[in-house]
Order: structure tokens, then sequence, then C-alpha cells
């Protein structure tokens, strides 16, 4: 059995030993942590082993809970009755300071419960109101904190297995406090030179503490000052408390140096042979000194003889042995200490303000640095040689006042209560109560308060009285702290002596390598008579250098006749003042950063919004910079001798820079683009007055013209405004206007000019009251008038309206002939302007005239020549002033076209010129129409009666049918005028007329007359259902077209709201065992909630952009499930959602600083024990170092600041302002992952889980990416470019192998030609059986401007080569489902119109090969500013038409840049459109039979009327394709005839 052990011990210890030494080392040495002491108990003794019990534990609940109030006194109380008392009173045994301290130092090597337990927990001591040192205020509200000790994590758990604390040091006397209770500590602590300690730069002292070293490293509680500096790398952790903790330190550690030397000296060949002999020897005499010459002295008896080895005794650490023997020191401590030299002259102390004292002052000496009294050997010596000289106090209950009230505080407090706290500890470690001890370790029992001390009892009767009211006279609840020092007196007590006694004695029989066991191989008999006889004061000689003389045979008594006394026993009154409590504040100084911090983090989306906006000023600056060098070459030559100048515009208004031209008869006023911004017109017979300023540096001119507000210039120079005098009065001559000259100050000259602002006020009382007589509104309803209004009346209806300014009440340019025309009509005195008497006029036979007072009216407007006819050239002219408005887009020979068939349909082609009766005979069918014409004039609000009955009669209206049941669009021919007092009911529709029929044969059947009806009501009466039942019959069919959105919706939101609620009840409710929501519940429960969710939204957001896996899955049956057109949309709707929980995971990060940093440090050392370590300094890192220092915090900040960059150059703004800023910046996404994965793969909470939610989603997108991109590579030739109107780039290029696409789907190109790689999405015009792939392309921006430049048409004859394109794609989209709808409705506005091209192609030529279309009608409608833009799309609506044999498309035109439905030009154009279609089956403006109209398309009543054509049809598919404001209204009227019991139309769409 014995071979068995030593061969396995052989096998555990052999690696801990030196190679070097196998052969010189012939004894099996001590590991530094203790295990395997006891080869069959290993962890006995070993580092992190338990305290093992002598009474069984006493805990509130028997496992854990400690007891207290108010079962307990308060400790503070009770620390204040019981051990309160003077100081001064000597030893009763005369016993030294140097055997106080020496205890300390041993009990420092034997045990170490210090560091905090973890999680947290507090047991707080609550000061009693009015507290002297703790509360003088008398608060009432002060706590001193106490944290419990660290625990066993496999105790705790039940009554059977009560809590029990861990010893952070090797439980033998072993010189832990000396080499460090690890083999790396250690390794820290050596010089691996010569055997020795390291040392610093003085060999007397250690090396200063420093990583990877965790000493002990409060802040010095007197000065505040922290840090490692000036203190020593020690074994013991807390070797630095005291200096005469430290002074003990210091003396063993040369005492270590000086044997290594004089190994070194015998020995030269050894190495490590010189550490391991010197250890060797250092330890056996600390277990010498300390169990045979200390400890006799501490308890006056010695243990008994030493019998050998005893392996089955358990040496461990009592809890009971720590409480005692630190307590009992604790009464021995005096408030200062004598320092003297080996002469015995007791030297003075230097205070830290430069005073003297007797001694060093006790309570402001912890933790102190750098001490001035310590700074060399010689002063360690002194210090130690006072200590042996100096009795200590006197060994019975009270303690001193350095010791209970300004011991070295926890957390924010610089100063505790000990005794107090010792309490606590007691309470914390579940002692058993005073009598409990003494019974279980065979004492006496003591029964009567008195019994506990005698001798107290007839002394001081009142301590034990008082006690006793404590405890409620209860002495079975009195504690073992305060019972064991009520009844020492001289010596320890009974109770204290016996448990003391049996740990020391377990230590010595239970330890195998104490120095006296013969059979461990360390000693000889010899060595260990030697090691007994060394006693302390041989070590102080020897590290000292001193003669013995100058110290007693026994330096922890001194006796009468012993060398050196001291002067006299130390009291408070002969020393300097403790340090008073000082409150720390781990957040001061850090507010104002933290606030500039945040403020900075809250301006990333400022700072991104504002380089968002820089780069969209800067690509419209470089847009229109050719636009302005153009502008610039043509009008330089014209504006030779223009002046600049600043125009002042009013009081309220800023002034701008502007140009000034002189022309003959013209003041051109321009900005600094050269846009005209005003011209004046000087026509003789007026009268100009030019006021100049008079003061102010004369620079300011004021110039009046009638009829005009006045222009006010102000000039740099007096100079410049004489140069402009004298070209003005030149100007002046020259048009034959005389005018007159003075001046002004000018502030009064400024009072005297009439600005524009007051010019528009004038204007909108001339149009009020102008509107006012022509409707016989009363004058209340003509609008509130100041006090003044007469004379504002009068000003207004004198005043006359200048040609640009009529041309503005219209809404038109001034050069425009229609305006040309009406102006030089109305104008009747032919002095250039219209008075109110002229405009009233014109105005009253557009508002009240009969359609021949209308016609008559506008025959002598065109009637140029005035002779009473119109010829062709008149008539011609007449219809291009009005097709104006359009553009002017139709040629000399379309509008010839339209005169010739305009005058052989009314049959005059063989006349040249018309009188006005064969005018308005052309006119005949059209009476309706100019009967509710009017002058549409710009900001003036027609009253609503009479705009409603001209919208209901207007060309919208049907000319046979009813648009409503209570207008008829057919009303009787009369010429009566429309007076403002009728109504709609007086309009009534023929009984004979059938709207379903009609419409049916108009959608049915094609005809060739031209029908302009689009829509229809009727009947829509009988399915009025009540308010309610509308708003569920809405809701039903709201939640039937979008169930997949609502169901896919509600599954992803209930994962990320699971997820987040699943962290947060986590965090909030089972995450205790950490701690952290101790210290940060809200903002923990916040940001790890979030972060779920964040997590999950963020990784599988890149499902939406997998686009070849859309395209492939929406033809599967998930389709039915999943609505994969609302990718998109769904991103967005993912990521709006992830920056708000994104905003609220950094708030919560936000508060966790904040806590993290006013957190002390025993607490974070909890938290984040992989970032911290508990070295007792509680200063927490600043705000700062969270933010900026730590990964998580690093990698937040960039996340934050990209996150911000892509968010804004993603709005919908940004993107359309700048796409080359939101593709570079959403390329960003992949810095945006690679942080996210440092971010949460740090763990400085909880172990990553980002991966778990990220690599499904992460591999699948690759995937996709890696498709793409194999089609990527692949050059793709253009084969025909062509560059049409309206900035459209047609591209036709090579199909490329297999690739097949469906209509209605889109593809993204990019091409190298122009420099960069990024893809643009285009939907695809060609239709699926194409040999060749189109794309209609729009110049919008930077990128397709200068795509259609590249492929402009070369210059020379030699063959176009264009630039290749590389293609991706195709991809679906929800157009692409239209053949699924027997009825589609397909809505393009603008350039959206694109993937209706190739679905009207698709399915004319489905239909022509006769395959079998679902789809069985569509109508198509295209919204349009102008007919311009749908040129290029003539030719493809063209060949639907030609090739529509069996009538599937129905194609409408709407022209929306037109003036009100009811204005006199669109009148006019409504007639000849009307006439063109009737006549030749065609429009007017497209050549085609589609049919066009003017103004927006009323979607509601047109949706009404396919109910009526299609009565069978229970679902219509609308598609829409446009701007947002027109897919808006189009959802819009579909959920308004959603609420109808009737057909549903299910609405897909698209922006752009």
């Amino acid at each position: 059995m014995g071979f068995r052990l030593a061969l396995a011990w052989t096998l555990l210890v052999g690696p801990w030993m030196p190679m070097g030494a196998r052969n010189s080392i012939s004894w099996e040495v001590q590991r530094f942590d203790g295990w395997y002491n006891n080869l069959m108990e290993h962890k006995w003794g070993s580092k992190g082993s338990r305290l093992q019990r002598l009474v069984p534990a006493s805990y509130a609940d028997g496992v854990y809970q400690p007891l207290g109030e108010p079962h307990l006194p308060n400790p503070r109380d009770l620390s204040n009755t019981a051990m309160r008392g003077p100081a001064g009173q000597a030893s009763l045994r005369n016993r030294t300071v140097l055997g106080v301290f020496f205890g300390y130092h041993v009990l420092s090597d034997l045990v170490s419960i210090e560091k905090p337990g973890c999680p947290a927990e507090f047991l707080n001591i609550h000061i009693p109101p009015g507290d002297p040192v703790f509360d003088p205020h008398k608060s009432g509200d002060v706590v001193l904190p106490f944290q419990r000790s660290r625990w066993d994590p496999n105790t705790g758990q039940s009554p059977s297995n009560p809590r029990d604390l861990t010893n952070e040091v090797t439980g033998w006397l072993d010189g832990s406090a000396i080499y460090g209770s690890s083999h790396s500590w250690s390794d820290e602590l050596r010089s691996f030179s010569g055997g020795q300690l390291a040392s610093g730069p003085d060999p007397a002292f250690p090396r200063q503490a420093q990583d990877p070293l965790f000493m002990w490293t409060p802040p010095d509680p007197a000065t505040g000052q922290r840090g490692p500096q000036g203190l020593y790398a020690f074994g013991a952790e807390q070797g630095n408390r005291e200096p005469f903790l430290q002074a003990l330190g210091l003396l063993w550690f040369r005492y270590h140096n000086l044997c290594a030397q004089k190994l070194a000296r015998e020995h030269p060949l050894w190495d490590e042979e010189l550490f391991q002999h010197a250890r060797k020897r250092v330890i056996a005499t600390y277990q010498s000194i300390t169990m045979y010459e200390w400890l006799p002295s501490f308890l006056r008896k010695m243990p008994q003889e030493y019998t050998g080895y005893r392996p089955f005794l358990d040496p461990s650490i009592s809890p009971e042995f720590l409480a005692a023997s630190e307590q009992f020191f604790s009464t021995m401590v005096p408030p200062g200490v004598y320092m003297r030299n080996a002469s015995c002259h007791f030297q003075g102390v230097i205070n830290r303000n430069s005073s003297v004292s007797r001694a060093l002052r006790v309570c402001n000496s912890y933790w102190s640095r750098e001490h001035p009294n310590l700074q060399r050997a010689e002063d360690v010596d002194a210090l130690l040689l006072g200590m042996a000289s100096q009795i200590a106090e006197r060994e019975d209950h009270m303690v001193v006042e350095d010791v209970q009230d300004f011991w070295p505080g926890p957390l924010k407090f610089s100063r505790t209560d000990h005794l107090a706290s010792c309490l606590q500890r007691g309470r914390d470690l579940g002692l058993p109560s005073y009598t409990k001890a003494r019974a279980r370790l065979g004492l006496p029992p003591v029964t009567r308060w008195q019994d506990i001390n005698p001798a107290l009892s007839r002394s001081d009767g009142i301590v034990l009285e008082a006690t006793a009211a404590l405890y409620n006279q209860d002495l079975s609840r009195l504690e073992l702290l305060p019972g064991g020092l009520l009844e020492s007196y001289g010596d320890p007590g009974p109770l204290f002596s016996t448990i003391v006694l049996d740990q020391f004695v377990r230590l010595r029989d239970g330890d195998r390598y104490w120095f006296e066991n013969t059979k461990n191989g360390l000693f000889s008999e010899k060595e260990i008579a030697e090691i007994r006889n060394t006693s302390l004061r041989d070590v102080l000689v020897a590290v000292t250098n001193m003669t013995p003389g100058a110290l007693q045979p026994n330096v922890f008594f001194w006796h009468a006749g012993d060398p050196c006394p001291q002067p006299r026993q130390l009291s408070t009154k002969d020393l300097p003042a403790c340090a008073p409590l000082i409150m720390r504040d781990y957040f001061k100084g850090s507010g104002f950063g933290f606030g500039v911090t945040i403020g900075t983090l809250c301006c990333f989306p400022l700072v991104s919004l504002l380089s968002a906006w820089i780069v969209a000023q800067l690509r419209r600056r470089n847009f229109k910079r050719l636009q302005v060098q153009n502008r610039q070459s043509i009008m330089c030559e014209k504006l030779v001798g223009g002046m600049k100048a600043l125009e002042w515009q009013g009081r309220k208004e800023p002034c701008r820079p502007v140009l000034v031209h002189l022309q003959s008869g013209q003041i051109h006023v321009m900005d600094g683009r050269l846009s005209v911004l005003r011209t004046i017109q000087l026509r003789p017979p007026q009268q100009v007055n030019l006021i100049l300023s008079s003061n102010h540096g004369r620079r300011t001119l004021l110039l009046k013209i009638p009829k005009e507000y006045d222009l006010v210039l102000m000039f740099d120079l007096e100079e410049e405004r004489q140069v402009m005098v004298e070209n003005l009065q030149s100007a002046l001559k020259e048009s034959g206007l005389s005018f007159q000259e003075w001046e002004l100050r000018e502030q009064e000259l400024m009072r005297a000019a009439v600005t524009r602002e007051q010019r528009s006020h004038l204007l909108e009382t001339f149009f009020r009251h102008l509107f006012s007589q022509v409707l016989d509104i009363d004058q209340a309803d003509a609008g509130a008038l100041p006090l003044d209004s007469s004379q504002k009346v009068r000003e207004a209806l004198t005043c006359e309206l200048s040609r640009a300014e009529f041309a503005e009440s219209l809404g038109l340019k001034p050069q425009d002939m229609f305006v040309e025309s009406m102006f030089s009509l109305a104008d009747k005195d032919g002095n250039g302007y219209l008075s109110f008497r002229e405009f009233l006029d014109i105005l009253v036979v557009f508002m009240k005239g009969s359609p021949e007072e209308k016609s008559r009216l506008m025959f002598r407007m065109y009637d140029f020549d005035g002779n009473g006819l119109i010829s062709k050239d008149e008539f011609i002219r007449m219809l291009r002033s009005f097709i104006e408005i359009s553009n002017n887009c139709l040629s000399k020979a379309q509008l010839t076209e339209v005169v010739e068939s305009m005058f052989r349909e009314a049959g005059f082609q063989d006349k040249q010129e018309l009188t006005w009766e064969d005018f308005h005979f052309m006119l005949r069918d059209h009476d309706s129409e100019l009967r509710f014409t009017q002058l549409c004039v710009k900001g003036v609000e027609v009253p609503e009666v009479i705009k409603d009955l001209c919208r209901r009669a207007s060309y919208i209206s049907q000319e046979k049918l009813c648009p409503s049941p209570r207008v008829s669009a057919h009303c009787p021919r009369s010429n009566v005028d429309v007076e403002v007092e009728l109504t709609p009911w007086k309009l009534q529709c023929p009984t004979d007329t059938d709207p379903p029929q009609e419409i049916r044969r108009r959608f049915g059947k094609k005809v060739t007359s031209f029908q302009p009806l689009l829509f229809t009501e009727a009947h829509r009466e009988k399915f009025q259902r009540s308010r309610r039942h509308q708003t569920v019959q809405q809701f039903k069919r709201f939640v039937e077209n979008y169930r997949r959105h609502i169901g896919c919706l509600a599954v992803f939101y209930t994962i990320a709201g699971g997820l987040f609620l699943e962290r947060a009840y986590y965090y909030a409710f089972a995450a205790h065992h950490m701690g952290i929501t101790d210290t940060t519940r809200v903002g923990i429960i916040l940001s790890r909630g979030t972060a779920a969710s964040i997590s999950f939204m963020f990784s599988y957001i890149l499902l939406t952009m997998c686009r070849n896996l859309i395209t492939f899955l929406r033809e599967t049956f998930l389709n039915r499930y999943v609505p994969f057109d609302a990718a998109v949309d769904f991103h967005r709707l993912i990521a709006s959602t992830a920056i708000i929980l994104t905003v609220l995971h950094s708030a919560g990060h936000v508060v966790n600083v904040y806590l993290f940093s006013i957190s002390p440090l025993s607490v974070l050392s909890c938290l984040f024990p992989g970032l911290f370590h508990d070295n007792g300094s509680e200063f927490p890192q600043k705000y700062y170092w969270w933010f900026f220092q730590t990964v998580p915090g690093l990698t937040g900040v960039m996340l934050l600041l990209i996150l911000a960059i892509m968010y804004v150059f993603a709005s919908h703004h940004f993107r359309r302002c700048s796409f080359r800023g939101f593709w570079l910046t959403h390329h960003l996404y992949i810095l945006l992952y690679m942080l996210l994965i440092i971010h949460g793969s740090f763990a400085l909470i909880q172990l990553p889980r980002f991966h778990i939610f990220f690599l499904v989603p992460a591999l699948i997108y690759v995937g996709d990416k890696l498709v793409s991109l194999s089609r990527k590579k692949v050059e793709i030739s253009v084969v025909k470019a062509e560059l049409l109107p309206s900035g459209v780039t047609h591209l036709q290029f090579q199909r490329p192998q297999g690739f097949e696409y469906k209509s209605g789907q889109w593809v993204r190109i990019a091409c190298l030609a122009l420099g960069t790689t990024e893809y643009h999405p285009f939907t695809l015009t060609s239709a699926p059986h194409e040999d060749t792939l189109s794309l209609h392309i729009r110049a919008a921006g930077p990128w397709t401007t200068r795509l259609r430049e590249i492929y402009s048409p070369p210059t020379d004859d030699n063959c176009a080569k264009y630039p290749k394109l590389y293609l991706d794609g195709p991809f679906g989209e929800g157009h692409q489902e239209w053949h699924k709808f027997e009825v589609s409705v397909l809505v393009g506005g603008g350039i959206g119109v694109t993937p209706f091209a190739s679905i009207l192609k698709d399915l004319v030529f489905k239909s022509s090969v006769s395959c079998q279309v679902f789809c069985k009608k569509i109508y198509f409608i295209w919204v349009t500013r102008t007919q311009r833009q749908f040129e290029w799309l003539a030719d493809i609506i063209r060949e639907v038409e030609e090739n529509d044999h069996r009538d599937l498309v129905s194609v409408h035109i709407y022209i929306t840049q037109l003036a009100e439905k009811f204005d006199l030009r669109t009148t006019m154009l409504y007639i000849c459109e009307r006439h063109f279609q009737k006549v030749l089956n065609r429009s007017l403006f497209t050549g085609l039979r589609s049919i066009t109209h003017f103004g927006r398309p009323p979607f509601e009543p047109f949706f009404n009327s396919l109910q009526e054509v299609h009565p069978q049809v229970r679902k219509i598919g609308v598609f829409s394709c446009g701007p947002p404001g027109m897919t808006k209204n189009v959802e819009k009227a579909c959920q308004l005839i959603n609420r109808q019991d009737r057909t549903h139309f299910s609405h897909h769409y698209e922006n752009f």
C-alpha cells in the first residue's frame, strides 16, 4: 500500500519538480496551492477549500439566510455598547505590538475570506440616527455596505448542506503569505536568480505590486490615493494593509534572500535548489516561531507535544477560529505605533501635513503608499524595533477608535466600523450562538449574564447589562463574537482559547510537511533542533544586522528590565486626529463627458443626414451645371451691360442678389443663374419716378412705375448707383418715357416703396371682389376686410393688371399665344393693362354666358385681322394656343389634318374662312361642354356649388349616361344660363338609357364611333349599406387581400416578441444567480431582450434579399402562404423595426454603462469575471472605457454609425436623389454583419447566441449571391440602341442561353463602361416569346443619363459597337400574376408603364396562337403628365392594337398636366380630341385607337363600372406601378369599392 501511494505521489508531484533538481533535491517539494498535502484527502487545506465548522451552522432558514434584526441587535449598536472604550490602557500581560501584528500576519497566511461572493449579496449595516461618526447630521438614512463573502456553490442548498465559505489561501502554515498560494503567484515573486525573491531598485524591498499579481489595492482612506504605486508584491494579497503588517512581510522577504545568499555561498552550482532550500528553511522557521513562540504568548499556554503526523486529522480552518482570532487581535491594536533605532531612541514621526508626532497613527496608515517615514530599510527596522518595545492595548472587550470607527471602508465609504463588520461577517458565516459554541466545545454552560465574566460584572457591570438589553435579556441569542470578547480579560477567554488552540494543533498534526515530521525527509534531527531554537529575535537580528542586546529575548513580551522601554502608553491625545469619513463618488467628473458622448451618439443620424444632404446637393449641382453653362453661353451676349445689385423685397424678406439688364422698352431682373425673375415693360405715356437715398452711403435706388410693384435696388458704392441711374435715364429717354427724380432718406424711401407682398394683397382683394360681382356673392362672403377696407378696396378696384400678372393668374407664361389673344381681346383701351371693368366684362361671359356668347368670344379672340372671319391659318393658331399647355407636341401637318377633318365633317371643305355662325355650327354638339366652361384664375377659390356643378357636367361625364343617380351627364339643350342657384337636381337623366348595356357595348365590342365614356355608377344605391356594415366588409376584404401578409407578419413578430420576452423574463426573474439584475434591472432587460430580437431580425432580413430564391419559390405552392412579392416591403418593415429595437438596445446599454460606472469593482468582478478582478480598489472603469475600450462597446458605436449611414441613405428621398450613394452605403452590410458577429461574440454577459439565428440565413444568402455572381460574369451584347423622346433609352440585347422569364419580371443590369459595377433594376419590356430582351430606361439620374450618352448613335458611318452589359435576373414581382385573374386592371404612372408593355404583348401573342389564357380582359390605364412621355410606347401599343383581334385589351391614357377640367383650354382640347377620334378612329395626340383623357383618372367610378360590365366576375386583379401618390389613390379606391358585397378588387402595386 505504501509503495502504491508513493508511486502515485511521484506521478502527481513529479511535473512540479524542476528537472535539474532531481538529484540535489531529495525531498518532496510542497505545492504552493496546498493540494496533495494529505494523500487521501487531496483538497484538505488547499486554496479554495471550504472552511470546516466546529459547530453546526446557524442560519435564519437553516440554509444560507443570515440572522439579523430584529432577532439580533443592530451591529453598530452592539459595537458601541459592548466594545467602545478609551485608548491608552496597557496589556495586562505586557504583550507587544509586534505580537499583535505577527498574529495578523499568521492569520493572513492561514485564511482569507475578504473577497465578496458572486453574485453580490449585501448584508448592509444600518447606522442609528445621530451616530457621531457616520451620521452626524441625523439624517437616519446612512447604511454602511457589507458584502457577503465567497461561498462554495455546492453548499447552501438544503438544511443538511448549509452554506460554507471558501478559503482563498492555503490552510497550512506554509508561508503562503511569503510565497503566495499558487505556483504562478510564486513565479511572479521570484527573480529566478540566486534563489532569491525579486527585489525592486532597493534590494531590501520587493518589487512593487503590478499585474499579473492581483494584490489588494484599496484606496488610502486618509488621502484617497489609489493604484498599486507604493505597494509591494507579497504572497498575501492584503500584505500592504498597514505599514506594520507590511514590515513583517518585508522581514520574511529579506530573511528568505538572506538564506538564499548563504546557501549560494555554500553551493555555488545550485540554481533552483537555492530557492527550494531557502523556502524550506524559511517555512520551517516560520512554523516553529508561530507554534512554539507566538502561540504560547498569545494563549499563555503551550500546545501539547508533537507526536507525529496524523493523516486522518482534518486540519481545515474553522470559521470560529477566524472570528475568534481576528476579534481578539483587534482589542490589542494601539492607536499608534512607535519607531526606534538600535540605541533605544524613539524617533519622531513626520505626518503627511509635515507635523511631527510621537508615533505612527494607525487610522491614518491603512493602505498608505510611499509613507514618508518608511522610505529606507533602516526605517522598516526602526518600525520593527518600535513594535517590539511597545506594549499593546489591554486584552479586554474594548477596541480603540482607529479600528472601531476608522477602519478602511468598503465601496463608496472611506471608513467603516470594523467590529460591526466582524459581527456581520459572523452572521454571514452562520456562526453559532455563544452558549451553543461552549456546549459543543465541552465548556461549562453559562446561564447568567454575570457569569460570562464575573470580573467585568464587578468592575463595569453596565456593559453586560446594556448588552443583555440589546438581546432582550435572552442569553441564548448572544453571539459567539461579543460573548467571546466579553469573557476575555488579560488572555483570550475559555471559548476563544479553546478554538484557537484546537486549530493550531490540527494544523500542526495534520500537516505532512510539518518541519518536525521526520518521515517527510525535510530535515534531520539536528536541523529540527536548530530550527526549534530559532526565535523571531534571531530573525530580526539576522535581517537588521543589529546587536542582540537591542532586543529582548522574547519579542512578543516586554518585561521590566528588557532593553528600550516605551516612553509611555500611547493614547489618542498624543497623536494626530484620524482623517474623517469621505463618501467616494465614482462618477465624479464624468457627467459632462458622459452627456457629450450620448449626445454624439445621438448626432450620428444627424451627421448621416448632413452627409446625405451634401451628396444630394452635389448631385443636383452636377446635374444642373451643364444647363447653367449652356444658359450662360446663350445669355452672355444678350446681357452685356447688366449690373449687379441687391434687391430689397420688404422688411420681413431677405435681400437677394440680382442682375439688372436694360433693353429697349424693358428692364430684366435676373438671379445668379440668369433666370428671369421679373420683366418691367416701359411704354409711353407712363410717368416713371426715380427716388434716390440721401444717407447711409447714398447706395439705394427706388424705381416707381405705374401699375407695377416698385423695384428697390441697393448697391455697394454710390458710384455704382450713379452708373445705374445714368443707364436708366438713357433707357427711359429711348423709350420715350418722362421721369422725375428726387431724393429721400433711406428709411422714408423704403416706407414709400410698394413691395411685391403689398401688391399681392392688392391683387387678392381685386380678384375677391371681381368674383363677388361675377357670381353675385354677398359682400360678407367675399372675404373679411380690414378696418380701413374702403380705401383698400378703392385702391384695389383702380389698379390694373399687367400682362405678366394676367398670365400668372391663369397659371401660364406671358408669351403664350392664349395669353396674348385673351389679353388683346380684354384690353379694350390698348394701354397694355387690364382694368377691373375690362377683366369683369370677359369673366362674366365665361362664368355666366351662354354657349353662343362663349363661342362668339373665342371667335373674336382669334380673329386676328378683325375682318369678322376666321381663316384656316387663324384656326390652326387657335388650336396651337390650346395645345401649348401640352408642350406644343403636335406638328403643323397634324394640326392641318385636324382642321381639314373638322371643316370636312362640318361640310365646309370648300371654305377657306368661317363666319361666326359657321364656327358656332362646328361646335353644335358641344353645348353642354361650353355651358360649364369658365376661365380658371390661379389662387381664386371658386364657390363649391359652382365647382360641383361644373365638375359633374364637365367633359369627364358621359353624354348619354349618368355619372350618378342624382346628376345627369346628358343635359337637355337650352340657352338658359347656368345660375349659381341652379342645383344638381334640375339635371335629369333620360329614362330610356340603360347604362350597363351601353358600357358593355363599349367594352365588349369594338366600335368605330368615338366613345368618350369610361365608367358608370348605375344602380349603386341598391348596394348601399350602413357605415358599420361597410367598415366590416372593408375589413373582411382587407384581410382577404392581405391574409398572407398578416399571417407572415404575425409569425415573424410572434417569434421576435417571444425571443424578447424569453430574455426579458430570464433576466428579470431567473438570472439572480448572475447578480446582474440587482445592478441594472431595466437596462439589462431592455438590452438583452432587444438583442435577441435584433439578432433574429438582422439574420432573417437576409432572406428578403435572396431574389433568386424568391423568384423560384413564388412559382411553388408556398406562394399561396407567403407573399413573396412583398419581400422588399417586408425588408423595409424589418429594417424599421430593427432600428427601433437598436435604439432601445442602445438606450438600455446607456443605462447599463452608467450603472456599471457607479458600481464598485467587487460587484463588477462578479458580473464580468473575464474583465475584472476584485483587488479591493472598488473604483470601476469610467464610462469611456465601456464605450471605446471594450470590444462590445467599440463595435456597438461603430454599428450605430454604420446603421445611421445605411438607414439615411436608404430612405426614399435620398435613394431617389443619389442611387449610387444608396448602392455604396448599403454594401456596408458586409461590415455590419462582421461587427455584429464580433459584438455578440465577446460574451460579456452571456454566451454568444447570434450564430444560432445567423448561420442558416447566411448560408442561404451566400448561395443566392453565388447564383447571381455566376450570371454576372457573362457579358451580354447590345444589338440595338435607340434614344427615344422624353429621355428614354431603348436597349435591345441578346437573350442569354437558358434565360427564361415571365412577363412583368425585372432584371438588374450593370455597365462597366460607366466606370462602376453597380447594378440597377429595370423591368423587361420584351415579351417571353421574343428572341431578344429589351429595356426602356428613362434618364432620371447620373447613371441613367450617362448610360444614355454612351449608347448615343455614332457620328461617323462606322458600324456601331455598343458597350456590353452584365445581366442579373430575372426576378419576380406581383405584376406577373396578372394572368391569374379573369379581369385585370393595369395602372401605370409615367415610366411605371414598363412592366405592362411586356404583359400586353404577352397577352396578345398568347391569344393569337390560341394559347389557353385564364385572363379574358385587360384594362390598361396610363397616367402621365404629357403625351410626350409615352411617345416611345406608341409603337408597342399600336402593335397590341393591330394584333388584338379578340378585343382583349382596352387602353386609356390620361394627361394630367392641364388646367382644371372645366377650363376653356381643356374643353377645346377635349372637343378636338373627340372630333378626331370620331372621324379617324384614333387619338389626335397619339395616333392610336386608345382613348386619351384630360385630367386624373377617377378610379372609384371606373372600378364601379367594371362591376356592371363584368357582373359574373367575383375577383378582379388591380396592378399599379408608379409614384406613391397614384398607387395610394388606387389602393383607396379599391378599399372603398371593397366595402360593397360585390366584386372584390385585389390590389398589387410597386412604387418607384
